[in-house]
């Protein structure tokens, strides 16, 4: 990549949407949070983790991120993790993040959601000194019983005015969204937003459930809609907002080589994708890198990603004001450079 192209994605205003706040366990933040809480982890080295993080599908991932995530216990645990990934960000050029968290992956363990919560939004708060705003989004397991999710759902109560949505994640085949409707429903009921991954290894089927049966706001990934025409054409219609994650898409192997990406396909159909990082501790870069990979494989132009950028802040839970404020800001650093 040619340093023109890095010096605009490196300026580029952009915000995040897709992000796992565990999936940004950073192997040596790993090592230093367990020998903190003295805690047992499968790996004897950060290289020996890094090894380990090559995988063939989602399910491979999920293994070592549950395993990984067992170390975090403490409302301490939580704020440095959450406080690691802004700073890491904000070297980006993010202005704003949406991010996901898995309670129940901590619950189970017995970790109380007072803990989970009270430490991710003590270093969310602490992002205002980055000049990074945020929205957290309480996320489902799709693996487990919506009785489950709703027991998560009465503890989340009292944080409720903290919380921005709720999404839905984890193991996608064999679990479509249409078996969570009851508690997409209360969610909704409550006034949050609603979010569900849908399409990464599934099929556009589950897009569709998600969009006429959750009734959801966002589509996380989105990748095999385009198997669909009629739900292309809706999701463009609809100006539907796909929260794409390239690196990860390449390191699960939904898509076999980073040229044969859908994203520009995306742009070109009139879809409102997005670009951003999944879990980037696991999958080789935060969302600079996503970008600079998707401009190189798929020769995207600085318009394009600057459009990219614009489009991860109308796809925001932003209010009216703010999408316009930071649209404007992508367009007027994209006219400075020459592109509009």
């Amino acid at each position: 990549m040619d340093d023109s192209l890095a010096s605009f994605i490196a300026g580029l205003p952009k915000a995040e949407l897709h992000l796992h706040l565990e999936g940004s366990f950073e192997p040596e933040q790993m090592f230093a949070i367990a020998r903190r809480n003295k805690a047992d982890i499968p790996f004897k080295s950060v290289e020996e983790v890094r090894a380990a993080y090559r995988f063939s599908n989602l399910q491979d991932f999920l293994d070592i991120y549950y395993r990984a995530a067992e170390v975090l216990r403490t409302e301490e645990d939580f704020h440095d993790l959450t406080l690691a990934y802004l700073k890491r960000v904000a070297a980006d050029g993010v202005r704003h993040v949406e991010v996901f968290f898995d309670p129940q992956t901590h619950t189970a363990r017995g970790i109380p959601f007072a803990t989970v919560a009270g430490g991710i939004l003590k270093a969310l708060k602490e992002g205002d000194g980055f000049g990074i705003t945020s929205k957290l989004i309480l996320c489902f397991l799709r693996h487990l019983s919506e009785e489950d999710g709703f027991a998560t759902f009465k503890q989340a109560e009292p944080w409720l005015d903290h919380i921005a949505g709720v999404g839905l994640d984890s193991s996608e085949l064999g679990h479509p969204p249409s078996q969570l409707t009851h508690l997409f429903d209360a969610a909704r009921a409550a006034g949050l937003k609603l979010v569900a991954h849908a399409g990464e290894e599934g099929p556009a089927a589950y897009v569709w459930e998600a969009l006429d049966i959750l009734h959801v706001d966002r589509i996380d990934h989105g990748n095999r809609s385009l198997d669909d025409p009629r739900l292309v054409a809706r999701l463009a219609a609809e100006q539907m907002t796909l929260t794409v994650c390239p690196l990860s898409n390449f390191k699960l192997c939904v898509v076999k080589d980073m040229a044969q990406h859908p994203l520009k396909r995306m742009l070109d159909l009139g879809l409102r994708a997005t670009v951003n990082s999944d879990d980037p501790a696991y999958f080789g870069g935060y969302v600079n890198a996503n970008f600079a990979a998707v401009a190189e494989a798929l020769a995207l132009s600085k318009a394009e990603l600057a459009t990219l950028a614009k489009n991860s802040f109308l796809g925001s839970f932003l209010d009216e004001d703010a999408k316009a404020r930071h649209a404007a800001a992508v367009d007027t650093y994209a006219a400075q450079d020459g592109q509009l």
